[in-house]
């Protein structure tokens, strides 16, 4: 990876279809942003007041899904401008929330919500960013945090190529000493299959994991489908829980759409 000129690297943050979640996790960084500041020059970043949506970049991060026929269109030219790419969550990443409706009758929800379905310009499916352009680094997580966002910029701009999450959340949840809900409350939790990052924030407090953070490098859906079968899940429940957030991450949509009984 090459390394940045002394100028100072300009970074954008673009928005696609998200509720805004990711963008967040830049301003609550606190004292680290205006650290992050003093590095970079933030040419476009309408969350922060900074607007200049056709700013040429060094690194564009972007949060969102491709969800409208103008969102296919502002990527391929975001990408034109910008020497770096990096998707951030889970809707830019698998397609997030939205994405439910890749595996739904996609105009039957607008007709049975608005009056006229007719002028809503939305797009069959709800598709991750690396679908349209090529993405040069991908950070999950529902919402990502300022830490994972903040060290990849500093990697970049060292001309090193960011590190990556590998392991499961199970393996965060041991470090901090936390009961594994499955085995002693026998909570259905997507740990076992699922990255970590999020400092294991549901089961810290009882609850199961949701996997906002996507699948892990490794990951056997298979086993832990059939353990929540096992535990009382229907068929059904147990393609939502693949399903839910990370519709279009390979892994869990396989796996999904199998227990739907809709193999592709």
């Amino acid at each position: 990876m090459t390394t940045f000129s002394v100028t100072k690297t300009r970074i954008a943050v673009h928005k696609f279809s998200s509720c805004d979640g990711c963008q967040l996790a830049f301003l609550n960084a606190g004292e680290a942003l205006l650290e992050l500041a003093e590095l970079v020059e933030i040419a476009h970043f309408a969350e922060a007041g900074v607007i200049d949506s056709e700013a040429e970049v060094d690194i564009a991060f972007i949060e969102g899904s491709v969800t409208t026929p103008a969102e296919e269109r502002r990527i391929d030219a975001i990408r034109q401008r910008s020497r770096y790419l990096v998707s951030i969550g889970v809707c830019a990443t698998a397609g997030g929330l939205q994405a439910l409706r890749n595996i739904a009758d996609a105009g039957e929800w607008p007709a049975a919500i608005y009056a006229s379905p007719q002028f809503i310009d939305s797009l069959p499916t709800s598709t991750p960013i690396a679908s349209h352009v090529k993405v040069d680094f991908e950070l999950w997580g529902c919402p990502v945090n300022g830490a994972q966002v903040l060290q990849t910029v500093r990697s970049l701009l060292a001309g090193v190529t960011p590190r990556a999450e590998t392991e499961t959340l199970c393996g965060e949840c041991k470090r901090q000493l936390k009961v594994c809900v499955m085995v002693a409350k026998g909570e259905p939790c997507m740990g076992p299959v699922t990255r970590a990052g999020c400092g294991a924030i549901c089961p810290s407090v009882g609850r199961g994991c949701y996997a906002c953070y996507g699948p892990a490098a490794s990951t056997n859906t298979a086993a832990l489908a059939h353990q929540l079968h096992a535990m009382g899940l229907t068929s059904k429940a147990v393609a939502d829980h693949f399903l839910l957030i990370n519709s279009a991450a390979p892994a869990f949509k396989a796996e999904g759409l199998k227990w739907r009984g809709e193999d592709e």
